[in-house]
């Protein structure tokens, strides 16, 4: 239970650090910047006490870092400056969980019950709620809210949350492999051998953006009293609390603890963010983004507690 809870504000410091990221360096270099402070991080570890490349799961696990950390981390940055860290962490989190459910269903074999089906359509009358505009409120970087996000932004979250889920079963099935070969591997070393394959989709993504002169600029920073935090802070504190603690801190949840369990405590994700978003960015939630965030943990609860 520890592991989970710390999972969830570990995520919720990596989505509000990771905008700030963003601002000062754009969508493309923040994500691989950080990628690689946790690649450093997770390989220094894997490769002293845990067990590098080695184990039976290693295709799988390599797939699902393309997945999990290379297509979703990509995706996630795109929308973090157009939604802001508190309705991207709502989207992005909430709507992974149904997203895994219905992949276990369709590989796995796992049925959907009524009560899971009602939880799932819950989750997304929620994220709904969140994501719809306010009339008359128009965001700024300089009050620290989000640009008016357009259509993409809500397509780079979906793909967001796509990546997520499926990446997270393919790891499920990674570690219950490992498991019965006789070959259990710690949790940093998953992590390890998940986002080697996230960074090299991550750069190569990065190197194709330069080459087209496509990359994102940095934008306004925000006035706060966070602005004048160096731009290696920033990245340092977002590459070790997201991809690399963080992932690892649910790897070791999910090894300890039953799947429901874990959803159950992450999915208060969105709701860590709010304050440190007020804190750091000056995010204002509006009461029906509150309302529709609480009927998405809500709905991710529940279906939690009916697989």
């Amino acid at each position: 239970m520890l592991a989970a809870v710390l999972a969830t504000f570990l995520f919720a410091t990596s989505s509000v650090t990771a905008r700030q990221s963003i601002q000062r360096l754009g969508s493309s270099t923040a994500n691989v910047l950080r990628l690689l402070v946790a690649t450093t991080m997770l390989g220094l570890y894997a490769h002293i006490w845990g067990v590098g490349f080695r184990g039976p799961s290693l295709p799988w696990f390599l797939l699902s870092g393309v997945i999990g950390y290379g297509v979703c981390d990509t995706a996630l940055f795109m929308a973090l400056p157009r939604l802001g860290a508190r309705l991207t962490s709502l989207m992005v989190q909430c709507l992974a969980v149904p997203v895994a459910a219905a992949t276990e269903w369709l590989w796995l074999g796992a049925r959907l019950g009524l009560g899971e089906i009602l939880a799932s359509l819950t989750i997304l009358l929620g994220v709904t709620m969140a994501l719809l505009p306010d009339r008359g409120v128009s965001g700024s970087l300089r009050t620290g809210s989000p640009l008016r996000p357009g259509f993409m932004a809500f397509v780079f979250g979906g793909i967001a949350a796509v990546g997520q889920g499926l990446g997270a079963v393919i790891s499920k099935h990674g570690q219950l492999l490992s498991r019965e070969a006789g070959f259990p591997i710690d949790p940093f070393s998953v992590s390890y051998q998940r986002i080697v394959a996230g960074v090299v989709f991550g750069g190569v993504w990065w190197w194709i953006q330069y080459r087209r002169n496509k990359l994102d600029r940095p934008l306004p920073v925000a006035i706060h009293q966070n602005s004048k935090v160096p731009t290696v802070v920033w990245v340092l504190i977002n590459g070790l609390s997201g991809p690399c603690l963080g992932v690892a801190a649910y790897q070791w949840a999910l090894k300890h603890e039953p799947t429901g369990v874990v959803l159950s405590v992450t999915s208060l994700t969105p709701v860590a963010v709010i304050p440190i978003s007020r804190w750091i960015d000056g995010d204002r939630a509006t009461r029906r983004s509150l309302i529709g965030g609480v009927v998405a943990v809500a709905g991710v609860v529940a279906l939690a507690l009916n697989r």
